[in-house]
């Protein structure tokens, strides 16, 4: 059966780092684009960033460049998410998804990407 489990998160200072991980089972994480989103209280869900699965290619929103950092080890089919200079606004949880229609990361960040997802893990950044 296919499964994402996000783990990672947790409380950091603004400025902190974490580095989120996704493990997938039920199919490999190169054979899909997978996807990392996040949702705060209130707010619509949010794409963060994408790898594809041709040719591992990485998207970010302009909220995370240059801070963030997704990547892929095969050997161990986990997608993770390096996040930086983490601020505030980061606050939210986030979840890592595979999307069985894409192998690039075209239209990520719409409504209907993603097929399958985890539970998600909390990432907190206050002082």
């Amino acid at each position: 059966q296919v499964q994402l489990v996000e783990s990672g998160g947790g409380l950091v200072q603004p400025g902190g780092s974490l580095r989120l991980s996704c493990v997938a089972s039920g199919f490999t994480v190169d054979r899909y684009a997978i996807g990392w989103f996040r949702q705060a209280p209130g707010k619509e869900r949010e794409a963060v960033s994408c790898i594809s699965s041709v040719d591992g290619s990485t998207h970010y929103a302009d909220s995370v460049k240059g801070r963030f950092t997704v990547s892929r080890d095969n050997s161990k089919n986990t997608v993770y998410l390096q996040m930086n200079s983490l601020k505030p606004e980061d606050t939210a949880v986030y979840y890592c998804t595979a999307d069985v229609a894409y192998y690039y990361c075209s239209d990520y960040s719409g409504p209907t990407f993603g097929d399958y997802w985890g539970e998600g893990t909390q990432v907190t950044v206050s002082s």
